[in-house]
């Protein structure tokens, strides 16, 4: 990266980079570690001839415990695919209005968590609701481990509220689904015949987006035919670049059909997705009335205080399936 001429070639110097902070992400908590536990070995040399550096001894212990967790956790992330960046699409189900304001709600969700950890956020597609939310969309998170953090938000998201479209006042249910897939480099080989299997639409992007955007057919959507999978984007102003991105989602969207292979329940659900509403497998629900909590499904992890959650603070449900994740795989 100290080569003059390191940025004359800016895609290549930007896979670099990427590499270089997830090779960091991985050497960094493990150095400190290393460091936070010789700085254990003074501190304990100081409490031993003064009783008041306990305090301090005990503090620095339940803040290593926490990030020998955190470490130990990050190691659960062992498939290839963990370390990657991620496509996150939500879509909304049942629920007519009210579904497509939730899934507006999740889609803030996430980006509010990519806000906390510092990740880069891009959305990729979006299509609006007739009167409130969104009816899908798709955002791409960048960062370290964001799609091994992410990957378990994948399934059906069930809100439980008094509606605010509803004069009456009456309490609604309203479905989303979440799909989560890797954002893959080069290292990544999918195989796709894109002149016999890829159908492309082009078509006007929607929104304001300027006279350039709603005046040409920018937007690129493919149809994987063998597979059904559809995905498309429409954020850039250039068709080409909208046809790369979305190559790149399909991409990704075909690696994890074949690596769900390694999971029969994991393939079932990539297979033949379950219905978005009542009768479809739910990850986790959100109860805002009459009582208030948020609930994952497989876990059983509770949080009293849906509004955090809401906001972002998702740490709590997406550490608890990766430890049960590993669990069911032992």
């Amino acid at each position: 990266m100290n080569a003059p001429d390191f940025w004359d070639d800016q895609e290549t110097a930007q896979q670099t980079v990427a590499e270089m902070q997830r090779l960091k992400s991985i050497v960094g908590p493990l150095e400190s570690l290393v460091s936070s536990g010789e700085d254990m070995q003074v501190l304990m040399e100081f409490a031993a001839d003064d009783p008041d550096s306990v305090q301090e001894l005990e503090t620095s212990l339940d803040q290593l415990v926490i990030d020998i967790d955190r470490v130990e956790l990050q190691a659960t992330m062992s498939e290839p695919e963990d370390v990657c960046s991620a496509y996150v699409q939500v879509q909304a189900g049942e629920g007519g209005t009210d579904s497509a304001d939730w899934a507006q709600m999740l889609l803030r969700m996430y980006a509010r968590w990519a806000e906390r950890r510092g990740f880069g956020l891009e959305e990729i597609d979006i299509s609006h609701g007739e009167e409130a939310g969104i009816r899908n969309a798709t955002i791409a998170i960048r960062g370290a481990h964001v799609f091994g953090y992410l990957k378990g938000e994948t399934g059906n998201h069930r809100l439980i509220r008094i509606s605010p479209f509803d004069s009456a006042g009456r309490r609604h249910t309203a479905f989303a689904a979440v799909d989560v897939s890797p954002e893959l480099d080069d290292n990544f080989e999918v195989e796709i015949n894109w002149d016999a299997d890829v159908r492309e639409d082009t078509y006007r992007a929607g929104g304001a987006g300027g006279q350039h955007v709603n005046k040409t057919d920018s937007a690129v959507r493919l149809t994987h035919l063998p597979t059904g999978e559809v995905v498309q984007c429409q954020n850039e102003r250039s068709q080409h670049k909208n046809r790369a991105t979305a190559r790149k989602m399909l991409q990704a969207k075909l690696y994890q059909i074949e690596m769900a292979k390694r999971d029969a329940d994991l393939a079932a659900k990539r297979g033949a997705k379950s219905k978005i509403g009542f009768g479809g497998a739910t990850v986790r629900n959100y109860v805002l009335h009459p009582d208030q909590y948020v609930k994952d499904a497989r876990t059983g992890t509770k949080v009293g205080n849906p509004q955090p959650v809401l906001d972002g603070d998702l740490d709590t449900f997406l550490e608890s399936f990766l430890r049960w994740s590993l669990s069911e795989q032992n």
